[in-house]
């Protein structure tokens, strides 16, 4: 176990929480939704409902049953360990494939200040020396993580605050309403696909969950920092989203690789634009430390219980998981040279968080259910039926999320699914059957 004293507060897991999704989410969305039109703000509602009902899922969970891992941990207490290794697996791939959405929004960004980063080749080489520059800051601890986005984080908020509030001076309700439905579809089907994007920018909401090891007290504070970290981010979504719309035109917002940049500087000129450009730069690079610690970690409970390899299970005297954080961070690097010829940093970022949303639905999903049964052997029987309620409409808005991507991502996301059913038998039973006979041996001795 971690020593007490180097594990995180209630304060520095709720931005662990909001780091997470508004670092990952935001910066780069109005962009991608701009394609679809001025009706995403309905998707964006329905997406802040359905996350509401996630934070309750996870606070739930992360107060009557506190464990590290999080969606893994609760698949396999629910449904058995072939459930547990499918959902670590599926979440371990989403996780550090969406990581890499974070530093490409980063850099998006500061190519206000430097152009050449605009192009494919130079995006590439600062997005993998970022990824790595953070992998050595988990490497030294969970707290210069924290550390580091706490103090990013709240440069994050200045762009995300700023154009929420003071961008309404400048909101024009004619370009707002000239991109109603721009997509080409009906609305129902452009508030879906809305509703998938947005969800990208919520995606975070178990991170004290699955950090729950390195987390003071946890059966009280991952709770509290779960529903705070979404009440943060929720506040500025839509609002920041909207008047952006009502900004700038839609056919400029659909190609901008900066648009919070972009809109400050429309309303206060080209020195409001390069300070909102550095503060969503550090906010979207400081986000990426704390998701690398979460995909290590969680892959690390997996490893404990002998459903991933064992590399991922080693740490060292800090309990952090160096093989696992060098893992991760050799994967995103590949995942940047497989997406580098993305002719710019928005549709990198749309085609990787589109990818990894589907492939997180299915975590959720299971933990929305995993959460009826904790709660089934915890409260009384009124209560039961309400929580019941409450987990199905959950799982519902997960599936409607899956609904709304693309049909062939869908598709890539089930064979993936299947494919990894195969490597189950390599780390179950001799796995176990391993684990009983050195319990043996130690009980013979």
């Amino acid at each position: 176990m971690a020593d007490e004293k180097r594990k995180i507060g209630v304060v520095a897991a709720t931005f662990l929480v909001a780091g997470n999704m508004m670092g990952s989410g935001v910066f780069l969305l109005p962009g991608s939704l701009a394609k679809i039109g001025t009706v995403s703000m309905w998707g964006w509602v329905v997406t802040t409902i359905g996350s509401l009902l996630l934070a309750f899922v996870f606070a739930k969970l992360g107060r009557l049953a506190p464990k590290a891992g999080g969606p893994y941990a609760y698949a396999r207490d629910a449904f058995g360990p072939y459930m547990g290794f499918q959902t670590n697996t599926i979440y371990w791939f989403a996780n550090w494939i969406g990581n890499v959405a974070l530093p490409v929004a980063a850099v998006g960004y500061f190519s206000f200040f430097v152009p050449a980063l605009s192009e494919p080749l130079m995006r590439t080489v600062v997005v993998i020396a970022l990824i790595w520059l953070f992998t050595l800051a988990n490497i030294m601890g969970a707290q210069v993580v924290t550390r580091i986005q706490s103090i990013t984080t709240s440069f994050a908020l200045v762009p995300l605050f700023g154009i929420a509030i003071f961008g309404w001076f400048f909101f024009k309700s004619d370009i707002f309403a000239g991109a109603h439905n721009v997509s080409g579809g009906s609305d129902f089907h452009a508030i879906s696909s809305a509703a998938s994007l947005t969800l990208w920018a919520f995606i975070g909401v178990e991170s004290a969950s699955v950090s729950a090891a390195v987390v003071k007290n946890p059966e009280k504070n991952v709770a509290i920092a779960t529903l705070a970290g979404v009440a943060m981010a929720a506040v500025v979504y839509i609002s920041s989203s909207a008047v952006i719309m009502g900004m700038i035109p839609n056919d400029q917002l659909q190609v901008a690789d900066a648009p919070f940049a972009l809109a400050a500087q429309v309303a206060v000129g080209k020195i409001g634009g390069g300070i909102v450009s550095l503060c969503a730069t550090l906010g979207a690079a400081g986000s990426l430390g704390g998701w690398i610690m979460l995909t290590a970690l969680s892959a690390k409970a997996a490893g404990d219980d002998g459903l991933f390899p064992r590399i991922f299970s080693k740490a060292n005297k800090d309990d952090t998981p160096v093989p696992g954080l060098i893992i991760v961070a050799v994967l995103m690097s590949l995942v940047v040279l497989v997406t580098a010829a993305s002719p710019s940093a928005s549709e990198q970022f749309e085609l990787i968080t589109q990818a990894a949303v589907v492939l997180t639905l299915l975590p959720y999903i299971y933990s929305s259910v995993a959460c009826y049964f904790v709660i089934e052997n915890s409260h009384s029987t009124i209560h039961t039926g309400f929580y019941w309620v409450l987990t199905s409409v959950t799982v519902v808005y997960c599936l409607w999320a899956i609904f709304g991507t693309t049909g062939q991502l869908v598709a890539y996301a089930f064979l993936f699914m299947l494919f990894i059913t195969v490597f189950y038998p390599f780390f179950s039973e001799q796995r176990r059957r391993e684990r009983a006979a050195k319990a043996g041996s130690k009980a013979a001795t």
